[in-house]
């Protein structure tokens, strides 16, 4: 394994145009991992800030000028002969016209063609990170009709990745209500979870959300899912879903909530202190709504999760 005071920091910009399609580039065959595609960037130079050697490195790179940009994901990987800090930044305006300006190859493609292209093991998490909104809503309800009604709201405020996890209601009434809710996601393009406590067919959805119950009792990650995702309220089940090859997970509680009144709120440094031991994407949950997205960006969530939060388009 490599040595810790060789780990190699580097800033990394997921570039987005206008209509949202992701700029790649190819490594040199003689680079490390050379070959396999990437999302440009470069080391940091000792002293320098993040923001600006992300400014830098793109700007020598794909010769773009950065104008706006945040805080993705921080991935620490350990290759064996090299270990490498990624720090990971959206960048979602920019000047210039992108180009190969060291000769390498370069392309824009979708977010949901990044799994296509071979990239080097470090990136995976960064691709899952890519293609996942800021924000992921949770269905709930204490009728068909209030469930319903809700995802409505959830719909209109514009959520694209949202859990269904209605547990009060008969197990009877389930099936037909999913069926419901899917079909409303299906029109919206709207990424619908199923809670793995659940007893219903999950084909119509896009995924499995497991509990934090469920996802301890995996031996391996549930299979003919496109996307997986846990609960996770410690560093031990955030590493279990690492483990197991999960896209992303829930972390809660960040703050305190009126649904768990007796349960010790995480806080955000502590939140930031778990992050930095794994390489998942990781929603914030708990206390917070859409107000809070800057901080859990700055804490290193990929976003915000909610069950309330989302149930109005303010």
């Amino acid at each position: 394994m490599s040595n810790n005071s060789q780990r190699l920091h580097v800033a990394v910009g997921v570039v987005r145009d206008g209509n949202g399609k992701i700029l790649i580039t190819r490594r040199a065959k003689h680079a490390h991992q050379g070959g396999l595609w990437e999302f440009p960037g470069g080391k940091l130079e000792a002293g320098e800030p993040v923001r600006q050697a992300l400014a830098r490195e793109l700007a020598e790179e794909v010769g773009i000028q950065v104008k706006a940009a945040s805080p993705l994901i921080r991935i620490n990987h350990d290759y064996g002969d090299r270990h490498v800090l990624l720090d990971v930044w959206n960048v979602t305006a920019f000047a210039g016209q992108a180009r190969g300006c060291e000769g390498q190859a370069m392309r824009w493609i979708d977010a949901e063609q990044l799994q296509e292209f071979s990239f080097p093991a470090a990136n995976l998490p960064i691709i899952a990170a890519a293609q996942l909104p800021h924000y992921y809503a949770i269905l709930e309800g204490k009728s068909a009709a209030e469930v319903l009604d809700n995802c409505r709201l959830i719909l209109a405020s514009g959520i694209k990745l949202l859990q269904f996890r209605v547990k009060s209601l008969p197990v009877a009434d389930l099936q037909n209500l999913l069926e419901l809710v899917s079909q409303l996601c299906r029109q919206q393009q709207v990424r619908l979870l199923i809670n793995s406590d659940l007893p219903v067919n999950t084909t119509s959805a896009h995924g499995l959300h497991l509990s934090s119950r469920a996802l301890l009792a995996c031996a391996e990650r549930p299979k003919d899912y496109r996307w997986v995702a846990a609960s996770c309220h410690n560093l031990d089940e955030l590493q279990r879903a690492e483990t197991l090859g999960l896209d992303f997970a829930v972390l809660a509680p960040i703050q305190p909530t009126t649904s768990h009144p007796g349960a010790a709120a995480l806080g955000w440094h502590a939140m930031t202190e778990l992050l930095e031991q794994i390489n998942l994407p990781v929603f914030a949950l708990g206390g917070l709504g859409k107000q809070d997205l800057d901080r859990a960006l700055a804490a290193g969530a990929q976003g915000i999760a909610g069950i309330s939060a989302f149930l109005s388009d303010d």
